[in-house]
């Protein structure tokens, strides 16, 4: 049975876009295109969607609102249709607590090569959304370190992941204490939108999060966002790890990379790196992940039940890549019990 797809924006010329490339493509059934959330809530209880595209800024309802509703009416996957502004950011990683599966920038009409990327890329996130578990707003869990036991630079903790990955980090790093070793993250996103996430994650969290500028010394307490279109990678600098950014072509299909960073991780940490792989759509981060691990480090995946896209995680699992596959609760208590394990440095 093709993939019913519902296509929500007050544009009209959007609306004839995104219709018109959600026709082309076979395994796809377009069942209607509606200009408001009264007229997507209508469609919605008729055509029973698989997969809605959702426009953020809208007239009467705006996206944000209708997507709250329903997702506890009708729970649908859906795809944010946002624009690449700090406002839109903030709105679009609202929309992913909120349970969105995914966002895209809106079309940007003219250029017909950049229009043949964008439909191969809008339907590939469809079809992945239509094979996604709909996320739950994460639940408050108490970690059981308040403090780590131990505190240095030797060791660091990196983190990779795509498609649903917003929400999973913070579940995460949320639970780190603000002594925790130094983290990197790579998680695939656009320029703008990196730097609105590492801002939401730093007011959440007890460990300071930036935004990676290059040059930086990994300091304990601190967890580095890789910028969109930007590679992160880790260091040597004598006794201290330090932050580079490459402006390299993309690897594994992306920029930043999760295997650009675990690469840099296995070959500069080695052993004193804790490699962590969490929900995505393809294969970044795999082969990184199994580099990590064959240079002594501890890696962990995310399990299929607990992951928005097993895509990433199952690519590494299938190549020995992960010393543990853990469901998402579980995960950031074993990272740290981990190191405490190795010993993080020297004894407070």
């Amino acid at each position: 049975m093709p993939i019913k797809v519902l296509v929500v924006d007050d544009s009209a010329l959007i609306r004839k876009v995104l219709s018109e490339i959600i026709q082309s493509d076979s395994s796809l059934l377009l069942v209607g295109a509606a200009p408001d959330a009264y007229v997507a809530k209508r469609m919605v209880q008729e055509f029973r969607p698989d997969v809605i595209t959702l426009d953020i800024e809208m007239p009467k309802v705006d996206g944000l609102r209708f997507l709250e509703v329903m997702m506890k009416a009708v729970p649908t996957p859906v795809v944010m249709i946002s624009t690449l502004t700090e406002s839109g950011a903030n709105a679009t990683l609202r929309a992913l607590e909120l349970g969105a599966v995914d966002f895209m920038a809106k079309p940007k009409l003219g250029v017909a090569q950049g229009m043949n990327d964008y439909a191969h890329t809008i339907i590939q996130k469809v079809k992945a959304a239509a094979k996604s578990k709909l996320s739950h707003p994460t639940e408050t869990r108490c970690s059981k370190h308040a403090a780590m036991r131990y505190t240095g630079t030797e060791k660091l903790i990196g983190i990779g992941a795509s498609t649903g990955g917003t929400e999973a980090i913070k579940d995460v790093i949320m639970h780190f204490p603000k002594n925790a070793p130094a983290t990197v993250i790579s998680q695939h996103m656009p320029p703008g939108f990196t730097t609105t996430y590492a801002k939401r994650l730093d007011s959440l969290c007890e460990v300071t999060v930036r935004e990676a500028k290059g040059g930086e010394r990994l300091l304990p307490g601190y967890a580095y966002l890789a910028p969109g279109h930007r590679h992160l990678k880790v260091e040597r600098s004598g006794a201290d790890y330090r932050l580079a950014l490459d402006d390299g072509p993309k690897v594994s299909g992306h920029k930043p990379s999760v295997d650009v960073m675990f690469n840099s991780l296995a070959e500069h940490a080695g052993e004193n790196a804790v490699g962590v792989l969490l929900t995505g759509m393809g294969r970044d981060g795999a082969m990184g992940l199994k580099a990590m691990k064959e240079k002594g480090a501890i890696t962990f995946c995310q399990d299929e039940e607990s992951c928005l896209i097993y895509g990433m995680p199952k690519a590494a699992v299938e190549i020995d890549a992960a010393s543990y596959v853990l469901s998402l609760a579980d995960i950031s208590d074993a990272i740290l019990d981990t190191l405490e394990r190795l010993g993080a440095g020297s004894r407070l």
